[in-house]
């Protein structure tokens, strides 16, 4: 059975899950047994019978790789095998599935992959520690340049299956088999890139080894929030769904600011108000209807717009202006008590001093701030935590912690990480979305789902999804102004699946 489930394990979690089910009286070579059936069986489903090239690793990945083979072979396709080290030196249940393979077994650096029709990676697997060198690098790199189709096990091998990074080489995959849960690395780039299409398989490890694990990170999806997800009440009314508060910039950066309040208008919020310089009024004006608009443009008068407690939600960034009114009207916003999101300029003005956005978001514990960086404004922020330092996730995860805000990290492979360690990667987001603009819509979402009460995790991890589905809706050629047309059916479809009215 093949199974795409919300947890994410990472390759140490994994290992746990196998000696747990182990533990429960499962045989370690019944669980390599499904693996490679599992895999055998997905290839089966995908491609026509063809000379195929096995690639085996010394490892239990490795033991995988024979298990392929054998059923392969005995359904009729013609299997070259080539294994890494030497057979007699192969140990567990590794060496028990060698031991069931009745052909020929040929050195790796002897594997000719020019020469098959397709080629199963199963050499080494999510686990790997360091980067591939010699006869395994050579093979993987021929086998990149061969071209015909790849099918890896667990991950291509090279892909640290933790941090998605690649380590010397990795051959990208048509398809890659995973087994009980998939892991960060199937999900973050470049790994994401070099699977292809990724499924799980189900092997017979018990669920309740879920219970003992207690993974905190997740793919995003709606399984994830919907329980918090607002649905409109039979008997609601506005008053009720919140009242967003936008703060828009000068007179010649406005519309990021009203691509962010369509956003939170589209997305649920009862009522959403720009807040404009006064410069900036005409402008605002003339392009808003069903979004109302009001005259602060200085901290002062934010603060007293947000004093009135039913404006519950605020978002400052979008084409805000990098410069001193900026931080003020930030920390109008963090002092109000609103549920608070910063974006964009918002988050390049505390660059100077991020310890003092920290203490700031501290003075009022509990009340919900996300912030939403891209790479380069949270090299800014968190200059310690650099690309280089630890995989995505965990680097979302420390900045979370460090900030006491839900972190939503922008990119292709946008990470939403919580305070207290949660953490989500969304997969859902077209390339399309790369578009000037979109980013600011995607803080208004984050606003709306805020102003309707949703948790900030929640509504981060939601608004992301509702993004990456709108520009799936919106296809080839979308713009910015796209998105918050199509979160109609975004929500249509949602509440569809989730059993909403």
């Amino acid at each position: 059975m093949m199974t795409q489930a919300l947890e994410l394990l990472t390759t140490a979690e994994m290992y746990e899950a196998d000696r747990l089910a182990i533990e429960a009286d499962i045989a370690g070579v019944a669980l390599m047994e499904k693996a490679g059936r599992g895999v055998a069986g997905a290839i089966a489903m995908r491609f026509a019978p063809v000379p195929v090239l096995v690639l085996c690793g010394p490892g239990n990945n490795g033991g995988d790789g024979f298990v392929v083979a054998r059923l392969l072979e005995e359904e009729g396709w013609p299997v070259t095998l080539a294994l890494l080290g030497e057979r007699a030196r192969l140990e567990g249940d590794a060496a028990e599935m060698a031991a069931r393979w009745q052909g020929p077994v040929l050195p790796l650096a002897e594997a000719r992959p020019e020469e098959a029709g397709l080629v199963v990676d199963a050499v080494f697997g999510a686990g790997l520690a360091r980067p591939l060198e010699g006869a395994p690098r050579e093979t993987i790199e021929r086998v990149a340049r061969a071209g015909c189709p790849v099918v890896a096990v667990d991950v291509p091998s090279g892909v640290d299956g933790d941090t998605g990074r690649v380590l010397g080489a990795a051959a990208p995959a048509t398809l890659t088999v995973t087994f009980f849960r998939r892991k960060p690395g199937h999900l973050l780039y470049p790994g994401r890139g070099l699977c292809g299409e990724t499924v799980t398989v189900d092997i017979g490890t018990p669920e309740a080894v879920l219970d003992t694990i207690r993974p905190k990170a997740a793919a995003n999806g709606p399984a994830l929030w919907a329980s918090s997800f607002p649905v409109p009440a039979a008997e609601g009314h506005k008053y009720g769904r919140g009242h967003a508060v936008v703060a828009s910039g000068g007179p010649w950066a406005t519309g990021a600011a009203r691509l962010a309040a369509r956003g939170a208008l589209r997305i649920g919020a009862g009522l959403v108000t720009v807040a404009s310089p006064p410069e900036a009024l005409a402008v605002n004006a003339a392009h808003l209807t069903a979004i109302m608009l009001t005259e602060a443009g200085d901290r002062p008068a934010l603060a007293r717009f947000l004093s009135d407690r039913r404006h519950n939600a605020a978002l400052i960034g979008p084409g805000a202006g990098i410069d001193g009114t900026t931080r003020d009207r930030r920390d109008a916003i963090l002092e109000s008590g609103a549920a608070a999101v910063l974006d964009a300029d918002a988050l390049t003005v505390s660059a100077r001093d991020p310890q003092e956005l920290f203490d700031a978001i501290a003075l009022r514990p509990g009340r919900p701030v996300a912030l939403t960086p891209h790479e380069g404004e949270f090299a800014r922020l968190f200059p310690d935590l650099g690309a280089e330092v630890g995989s995505k996730i965990e680097r979302a995860r420390e900045a979370a912690r460090r900030s006491g805000a839900v972190i939503v990290l922008k990119g292709p492979d946008t990470v939403i990480a919580a305070p207290d360690g949660r953490a989500a990667i969304n997969a859902n987001a077209p390339a399309d979305l790369a578009t000037a603009g979109s980013g600011d819509v995607l803080g208004g979402l984050i606003l709306g789902l805020l102003a309707q009460g949703m948790p900030a995790f929640e509504a981060a991890a939601a608004a992301v999804w509702c993004h990456g589905a709108a520009g799936q809706h919106a296809g080839a050629g979308l713009i910015a102004e796209d998105l918050p047309e199509a979160i109609p059916t975004v929500l249509a479809e949602l509440r569809r699946e989730v059993g909403g009215s």
